[in-house]
């Protein structure tokens, strides 16, 4: 499951953000959980370490941004909101989502995982998004702010800032609320 998405929500809390307070790496846990997808591709590439895979990311709660109205425009129960600054010259792999924190907190919950990936600035030069469409490959770029795709933990995907300038998303997680005529038939 992929379609594209339109978020209208003022930004500036996401844009104006303090990134310097965290940086991490994905790779350190998609090294172990992820195995099958790095094999498929020839193995994960000892090139890839903390030099070229940081990110910045922040999480937000509930009284800071409106999970409520968010989850409303994108049909979804969210259950949590990150941002991503993604400094120029970094990738994040190629990798599914695995929900892990959505895992931990509803263990027994088999509702449909989603997550958002929400642009946060028009495109710039160098900054891209691929992701696996039925049995290709698709390239995204040139996106306006306030768009992007929904998923679930189908599509692999990558992300890189090749450009001169940080790349900032929104990650909105949660389960996906299908609708339903009157009848209870799912649209």
């Amino acid at each position: 499951m992929i379609y594209p998405v339109k978020l209208n929500y003022d930004t500036d809390i996401f844009l104006q953000a303090d990134y310097s307070v965290h940086s991490g790496s994905c790779i350190t846990h998609q090294v172990n959980e992820l195995q099958d997808v790095h094999e498929s591709y020839g193995g994960f590439p000892d090139s890839y370490d903390i030099g070229n895979t940081m990110i910045r990311q922040l999480w937000w709660n509930d009284t800071q941004v409106d999970f409520a109205e968010i989850g409303k425009q994108l049909k979804m129960e969210v259950v949590t909101i990150s941002s991503i600054m993604q400094p120029p010259g970094h990738v994040i792999p190629i990798h599914r989502d695995t929900f892990y924190q959505i895992k931990q907190r509803f263990p027994d919950d088999d509702r449909q995982r989603v997550r958002a990936n929400i642009f946060l600035e028009d495109w710039q030069v160098g900054h891209m998004l691929q992701y696996q469409m039925h049995d290709g490959w698709a390239s995204h770029t040139h996106w306006d702010a306030l768009t992007g795709l929904i998923w679930d933990s189908g599509p692999l995907h990558l992300s890189a800032n090749a450009g001169m300038k940080p790349k900032y998303t929104l990650q909105i997680s949660g389960f996906y609320e299908k609708e339903v005529d009157l009848f209870g038939n799912l649209l």
